[in-house]
């Protein structure tokens, strides 16, 4: 019967067998030390005094998958490995079967290896302990997005991602040939169905994967990543969708802190500092560029949105006034919000809209949505759109919507951030961007491999 490795330190003195990888061999003449990992952790297995048992674990090599039997011993004293899972035991082999063998690999497990590389070679790589590090942390945050948001009533749903038109009116598509000679595409948001949902249910929430056509070559952009999007009925305006979006990111972080300690260590990675009270500091565009100019002496008050450089500014203003890492947005133009968000009659010109920035970049936009019908059809033509093509959606609006308004932000950029990775696509399993589709679309990298900013 198989013990997995997480149980062996309940099995002291007993003789056990596991199934899993060997992650690292050591042949030292006589004996032979191995790490062995299955999906529940890692434990020290040593060979000795069994000739026939040594010379198979002779042949073995990273990565071999095994069946190992032995006995579980504790370690002396002096050689108990402090703070470590299995620290304290060793098991002692006295039997292995291959059970399937692997050819070697291009690179050792602990190569410092640059991002093309990594990519690359994604089925190798994702094995090393920092790439499975990074990945039960994301593991994590869906987890954690997914448990507070079912504790605050809402109901998960799924969105399509063949769609038949734009939510966001304007944003590059891809575009295929679909039946009957029409045109279909790939969803750039579930944003229209979220808002069809609330009349369901209220309070609704979706992962999903969403799709941008734009020709990026940044270190914080993909034309492929994962949406956590959420949307609630009945609110008194965007600060509602804020002060939920706060404590959302309160429990993520203090899930974190509770079941990925380890892999923030082993990354080198900070918890993100978080400030008190209900809500992340907030300001309007309009006051943070005026602080930006006035610090940097750079006038940036008449652009319509800020700048990567921008928001790195304003990150750190947060840091060393507020004692946060988060910090709100508020009040972008009417002309560079997408159709669906609300105007702000307080303040002309503007949205009911906002950005959360987070350690130096964009991590979340919301707003809250114009649920009223005529209201709204007279937004879409004053965007250039064209209702009847929004039929669809619009019944919902005729049926009656509650004032609503949600949020959405890509997970790969969330965990990247969490974790200060360089670039969002060390935080994606198999990255799909302007040059790379598993391997890259051409022989040559580009500057989207390293960490350029736009």
């Amino acid at each position: 019967m198989r013990t997995y490795i997480k149980n062996l330190s309940e099995q002291k003195n007993e003789e056990v067998t596991i199934n899993g990888w060997v992650d690292v061999a050591r042949n030292q003449g006589k004996m032979a030390f191995f790490d062995f990992r299955d999906m529940t952790g890692k434990v020290q297995g040593v060979v000795f005094g069994k000739p026939e048992v040594l010379e198979v674990a002779k042949t073995l090599r990273t990565e071999w998958i095994v069946a190992v039997t032995g006995r579980v011993n504790e370690r002396p004293e002096k050689m108990v490995k402090e703070g470590v899972v299995n620290g304290d035991i060793e098991l002692e082999i006295t039997d292995i079967k291959v059970i399937s063998a692997s050819q070697d690999l291009p690179f050792d497990h602990s190569a410092d290896l640059n991002l093309q590389t990594l990519l690359d070679n994604r089925p190798y790589t994702l094995r090393r302990d920092r790439e499975r590090a990074i990945f039960t942390v994301q593991h994590n945050i869906l987890q954690a997005f997914r448990n507070f948001l079912v504790g605050e009533e809402f109901t998960e749903f799924r969105a399509p991602a063949i769609v038949g038109g734009d939510a966001e009116g304007g944003t590059e598509v891809f575009k295929f040939d679909y039946f009957y000679d029409k045109t279909a595409f790939l969803a750039t948001s579930p944003q229209l169905y979220k808002q069809i949902m609330v009349g369901v249910y209220e309070r609704v929430f979706t992962v999903t994967n969403v799709f941008r056509a734009e020709k990026h070559a940044t270190s914080r952009h993909l034309n492929e990543y994962t949406s956590l999007d959420l949307e609630l009925g009945f609110i008194d305006g965007p600060e509602d969708v804020m002060k939920l979006e706060t404590r959302l990111l309160n429990y993520v972080t203090e899930h974190l802190k509770k079941v990925c300690s380890a892999e923030f260590e082993l990354l080198g990675a900070e918890f993100p500092a978080i400030s008190d009270g209900d809500m992340f500091p907030s300001m309007k565009l309009k006051d943070a560029q005026k602080l930006i100019s006035e610090g940097t002496g750079v006038d940036c008050t008449k652009e319509p949105d800020l700048e990567p450089e921008h928001e790195r500014w304003l990150s750190d203003y947060a840091k060393k006034e507020f004692g946060s890492d988060f910090i709100f947005i508020t009040n972008y133009p009417r002309e560079k919000r997408p159709f669906y968000a609300m105007d702000d009659d307080q303040d002309e010109g503007t949205t009911k809209c906002y950005d959360l920035l987070f350690r130096g970049l964009e991590l979340i936009s919301g707003n809250q949505r114009e649920h009223r019908y005529e209201e709204l059809v007279e937004k879409m033509k004053w965007k250039g759109l064209d209702p009847e093509k929004f039929s669809f959606y619009l019944q919902a609006f005729k049926s009656g919507l509650p004032p609503h308004g949600g949020l959405g932000m890509g997970l790969e950029r969330l965990t990247a951030r969490f974790l200060g990775l360089a670039n969002v696509k060390e935080a994606t399993l198999f990255p799909r961007d302007i040059n790379r589709i598993d391997m890259l679309l051409s022989g040559e990298s580009s500057s989207e491999e390293g960490n350029k900013e736009e």
